[in-house]
């Protein structure tokens, strides 16, 4: 499977590259406005490593803000299903929060937390957490009366319970959410890393932006994708074992 995943990841980048470079010459731009073959080539070998090391600590820090995201978006939506008052207080302040673009409330974040790991964590958690939770939330209110009804009937049905079944009866959608909303976690981290940060692929990215070096952007791309189709199976492989285990094996 992680073969299949990366060589459609190749066929997908090496398609853009291909393209950009046929818009390069059929325009006859220069190297400095994009780069030639051999340029990418040569900023490949001198760079691979290092980018790949602060791919590594962005995806580091991803990671850790993505299982944040699912911890608040589990406890949110768990806290909108079985309380009514405080639930829907809860489900608009997180809406009208969201309302806000990233790079505005990332310079707040930065100026009372610094430019460090948490800065970093906090913002990846914040872009992936929303979808997280609207996911959950519908979820969790969507009753599943084929086999809420006996618990009903019988009394003995109680919140932790009718959770518990309606996130069984929906694993397979859990998985596929958790597992597409890892890329945002990504995205979240770069972004963080981009606008402030002093380490990581996104802060490297802002570097050879500012040298006007297309090249060595080229190359950080190709890295995170590699490091993004790693994480996707992992968390795919993950989900397809839990169901497994929870379906009896099935």
């Amino acid at each position: 499977m992680f073969y299949k995943r990366i060589l459609q990841f190749l066929i997908v980048y090496f398609f853009g590259l291909l393209c950009l470079f046929i818009f390069k010459y059929a325009l006859d731009l220069s190297d400095y406005v994009i780069p030639s073959p051999l340029e990418v080539i040569d900023k490949t070998q001198k760079n691979f490593f290092k980018f790949s090391k602060d791919s590594a600590d962005t995806l580091l820090v991803a990671i850790m803000g993505h299982i944040l995201s699912i911890m608040l978006a589990t406890i949110v939506a768990i806290i909108v299903k079985t309380t009514k008052n405080i639930g829907a207080f809860i489900r608009v302040a997180a809406y009208n929060i969201q309302a806000y673009p990233i790079v505005a409330v990332a310079p707040i974040i930065f100026i009372l937390l610094g430019d460090g790991l948490s800065s970093r964590l906090i913002i990846a958690s914040m872009i992936c957490y929303f979808p997280l939770l609207l996911s959950f939330i519908g979820i969790l209110t969507q009753p599943i009366d084929s086999i809420e009804h006996f618990y009903n009937i019988t009394g003995k049905m109680t919140w932790s319970l009718q959770v518990k079944i309606r996130l069984f009866e929906n694993m397979s959608k859990l998985v596929t959410v958790i597992a597409g909303s890892s890329t945002l976690a990504m995205v979240g981290t770069i972004v963080a890393e981009f606008i402030a940060a002093d380490a990581g692929i996104g802060y490297g990215i802002r570097v050879a932006l500012y040298q006007s070096d297309l090249a060595k952007i080229l190359v950080a791309l190709f890295i995170i994708g590699i490091y993004n189709c790693f994480y996707l199976l992992i968390l795919e492989s993950s989900g397809a074992l839990i169901e497994r285990k929870l379906g009896g094996g099935k």
